[in-house]
C-alpha cells in the first residue's frame, strides 16, 4: 500500500516526531510505500530517514519552489509546478493518507482530502494521527459541523482520528 503522510516541514517537539518516526518505521516494516512533500527538513525529514531505516521505499512529492530543499535520495522524487498540483499528485499516488501534527500547509491538505472525499472524488481512508491531543479542537469542530447538518455524510465515514501508530496501522489494514 501506498501511505501518504501529511506533516511539517518545520522542526517540532520529540513528542511529536517520536510519532512520526513510530509510524514511518511501521510503513515501512510492513511492506508499504511512504509517500510525502519530499522535504529533508523537519518532520519530513523525520518519516524519510525512519522509513529508509527500515528499509522501505520513499516516493516524495516536492515542488518547484522548494526543489532547494528536496530529499536526495528518495526512491523517486517528482517535483510539481505548484502546491495544488502536489496535493493532487499526493493524492493520486496514496491509496491512504495519515495527517501528523503539522501547521497551516498541513491543515490546507487535511481539509482538501476530507472535502474530496465528502464530494466522491476518492475513497481512500484518511487517518488524523492525534498526537497529544493535537488536533482535538479540529475533532471537536469537525464532529460540530456533522451535528449541525453541514457534512452531508457521517463523519466516521470521511475521517477516524486515531491516537497511537499502531492505532493507525491497524485502521488501514
Amino acid at each position: 500500500m501506498n501511505i501518504c503522510i501529511f506533516c511539517s516541514a518545520y522542526n517540532s517537539s520529540e513528542e511529536y516526531t517520536g510519532a512520526a518516526r513510530e509510524l514511518a518505521t511501521r510503513i515501512a516494516e510492513g511492506g508499504h510505500t511512504l509517500v510525502w512533500g519530499g522535504s529533508d527538513k523537519g518532520t519530513m525529514k523525520v518519516i524519510a530517514d525512519a522509513a529508509q531505516e527500515a528499509g522501505g521505499k520513499i516516493v516524495g512529492i516536492s515542488v518547484e519552489n522548494f526543489r532547494h530543499s528536496a530529499r536526495k535520495n528518495a526512491d523517486e522524487m517528482i517535483v510539481a509546478k505548484d502546491l495544488s498540483e502536489r496535493k493532487a499528485i499526493l493524492l493520486a499516488r496514496s491509496d491512504a493518507v495519515v495527517v501528523l501534527p503539522g501547521g497551516l500547509g498541513t491543515l490546507d491538505e487535511v481539509s482538501e482530502v476530507v472535502e474530496l472525499k465528502k464530494q466522491g472524488f476518492h475513497k481512500k481512508k484518511v487517518v488524523i494521527l492525534n498526537v497529544a491531543n493535537f488536533y482535538e479542537g479540529l475533532k471537536i469542530q469537525m464532529a460540530r459541523m456533522d451535528k449541525e447538518g453541514f457534512i452531508p455524510h457521517a463523519l466516521a465515514e470521511l475521517v477516524h482520528f486515531a491516537t497511537t501508530p499502531k492505532e493507525v496501522m491497524d485502521y488501514l489494514a
